[in-house]
């Protein structure tokens, strides 16, 4: 490895490692708050559907604006503006502190949302230039697992408030200091580096097919949809667990920063796979969460417990290597917007799976379970060919 290949190595290793302490503290305030979403607006007057409707609603929405952000942002290169954008709506969650209805409640969780649809397309597709340099999957995984950490304060801080005789108001007003840090970190990383796009060489960026529409992102997208349809999203589960009096409000967010923590350690493993055996660590997805929703929506709390940190061995695939696998299938000149295409179908499969799931669990668990594993089942042999697909490529 010559000096000038170590020298933008390293710059990319310091870039994307402030990058992951802006996700770190922005997921203190946005993570701190997911896990006592569901609680919050049980406690609001909220019933499951509703809940499993907002969570779903709010996840479809900040996915669904990243295909007109990635776009936007691809046209216009203002990849810092749609970043500091998005995590300026992050203040959303402090506000939840003056919330005193379910809807008003629900407005500032899926504004959040949102917000992440303005900003991730932009920051992943800057991410995605320096991961180049030290491997897609080490990469975005390094940044997820750095993002994670800050996904078990969160719910930690809530915890220790709740059991120290504080309110969920309190926890909402304490997480302003996290908002403002993640704003000057951000501010930190522009100014070290306002053309992130220059770690890329030029002649990694010359493509000779600038299609997106391939068979292979196709089959890819697909295979997202029905993988993530089955997925549960954790305020319905934390909706099952409070409801069913399986854990209290200390446990159920302590529980849920367990889950961020396996996710953590997931993503860097995981990363690693990823790069050394590429697509093929997908698989992990559906095989994994075929036991979840018999596992967390049962009633046994052991059952329970193993079945969030499955849960969150599963998030943590989903939120490194799904990611990678865009930028290595999609063109840099579209990036953005594959990006936005893609997150738009995660949602759209985050919407009518919350939804679903959310509707079903009300009429009978057991059917709760047998959409999930159908969806599940479904997206093995999508896989299969996704697979043969990419090695015709």
């Amino acid at each position: 490895m010559n000096q000038e290949t170590s020298s933008r190595r390293a710059k990319a290793f310091r870039f994307i490692f402030l990058m992951g302490m802006v996700s770190l503290f922005g997921d203190i305030v946005y993570e701190g708050a997911k896990g006592v979403s569901g609680p919050y607006l049980a406690l609001l007057g909220a019933s499951a559907s509703v809940v499993g409707l907002v969570g779903g609603l709010g996840e479809f929405i900040g996915y669904a604006l990243r295909l007109f952000s990635g776009f936007i942002a691809d046209r216009t290169k203002a990849y810092w503006f749609f970043t500091f954008l998005g995590y300026g709506l992050l203040f959303s969650i402090p506000l939840l502190s003056i919330a005193n209805s379910w809807w008003v409640a629900a407005l500032f969780i899926i504004l959040e949302r949102a917000g992440k649809a303005f900003r991730s397309p932009a920051r992943d597709t800057i991410l995605s230039y320096a991961t180049k340099e030290v491997g897609r999957g080490f990469g975005f995984g390094l940044h997820e697992a750095l993002d994670q950490i800050g996904a078990i304060i969160g719910p930690l801080i809530f915890s220790f408030i709740l059991f120290f005789g504080g309110d969920y108001r309190s926890g909402f007003s304490l997480l302003w200091i996290p908002a403002l840090i993640v704003i000057g970190i951000l501010t930190i990383a522009k100014k070290q580096l306002p053309h992130p796009e220059k770690l890329e060489k030029p002649n990694e960026s010359e493509e000779k097919d600038s299609k997106i529409f391939s068979r292979l992102f196709i089959l890819y997208s697909l295979f997202t949809f029905l993988a993530v349809a089955g997925f549960a999203n954790f305020p319905l589960i934390s909706y099952h667990l409070k409801t069913e009096s399986i854990m209290n409000d200390v446990q159920i967010p302590t529980f849920f920063a367990l889950a961020m923590g396996v996710d953590a350690l997931v993503a860097l493993l995981i990363g690693r796979a990823y790069d050394r055996v590429g697509l093929k660590t997908l698989m992990v997805i559906p095989l994994l969460s075929l036991f979840i929703p018999f596992l967390a929506f049962s009633q046994s709390t052991t059952a329970v417990i193993i079945g969030i940190i499955l849960w969150g061995i599963v998030l943590g695939v989903h939120e490194t290597i799904m990611r990678a696998a865009v930028a290595d299938l999609t063109p840099i000149s579209r990036r953005g917007l594959a990006y936005g295409i893609f997150n738009t179908i995660y949602g759209l499969s985050w919407l009518l799976g919350g939804a679903l799931l959310g509707i079903l669990y009300e009429i009978s668990i057991s059917y709760l379970i047998v959409l999930a594993l159908i969806f599940e089942l479904v997206s093995i042999p999508v896989f299969l060919m996704l697979e043969k697909e990419q090695k015709v490529k």
